[in-house]
């Protein structure tokens, strides 16, 4: 056994369908954990959870839609998890939206509600359904997959990268709030990866070009490559770690070939 093991551990993985999610899904089951997939389509969750309990023996992992926007919803996840597995070990907050590119004076009060409403405050719904478990066993890591997007500015992104930055301060909050219960609560901060949800910025070859000739590690990023960022965080190799942010980039933020 590794510091990294998660056998008897459980994790619930919003947007993990596809993308960063699925990834990091896949990853915590190879290293032992029970997996819950997560998001709007159901039939696409249980295509992952298939996949996953065909490569790891049946009841890895389960399939449960849920909508960010939807508190009770959300809450019905968190109930199901606990039917099937009892208890959670670990909850990763992954799933986002970005229903608007453009500038800040361009976006509707609709569009900014519904960012900042799945971006920030569904997980803020989650870690309050999740937490107090946690809290009560003093065991339990909580991960918020946000974006370097949190830390500079856009003038195309601008209301995603609001929200981004916000989670990362409900990331520390929360970090002291539950620390006293042994709970741990930390953040990734992802630069560009190829899943369909960051397609708009790199399916252009200029645009991928670009940021290539902006990345020291000259290319962009592939979800397993977060994955394992996940996997440290929900394990015990990071059980002194917490209010933190992991920036997996590529080096875009240091700016060296900028």
């Amino acid at each position: 056994m590794t510091q990294f093991d998660m056998s008897g551990r459980v994790a619930l993985i919003t947007g993990s369908s596809r993308g960063i999610g699925k990834a990091i899904a896949e990853e915590m089951a190879a290293n032992g954990a029970k997996v819950v997939i997560s998001s709007r389509k159901l039939d696409a969750c249980r295509s992952v959870a298939d996949a996953i309990n065909e490569r790891h023996g049946e009841g890895t992992a389960i399939a449960v839609a849920a909508s960010l926007s939807d508190k009770a919803a959300l809450q019905a996840l968190v109930d199901e998890t606990r039917r099937a597995f009892r208890h959670i070990d670990a909850l990763v907050c992954n799933a986002a939206t970005n229903p608007y590119y453009g500038p800040m004076s361009g976006i509707s009060d609709e569009q900014f509600a519904k960012v900042l409403t799945n971006n920030i405050v569904a997980n803020n719904w989650l870690i309050q359904m999740v937490a107090p478990e946690m809290a009560e066993r003093r065991d339990g890591a909580i991960i918020v997959v946000s974006s370097i997007g949190g830390l500079i500015g856009s003038s195309v992104i601008g209301a995603y990268n609001i929200s981004k930055a916000a989670d990362l301060q409900l990331v520390r909050n929360l970090a002291v709030e539950f620390g006293q219960s042994g709970v741990r609560v930390n953040a990734i901060a992802p630069g560009v990866i190829r899943t369909d949800f960051a397609k708009a910025i790199w399916s252009d070859p200029a645009a991928e070009d670009a940021i290539r000739q902006a990345t020291p590690l000259c290319r962009i990023g592939e979800p397993d490559e977060i994955a394992g960022a996940a996997v440290f965080l929900a394990s015990q190799a990071s059980r002194y770690m917490t209010g933190q942010t992991l920036v997996v980039d590529g080096g875009v933020t240091i700016g060296g070939r900028a």
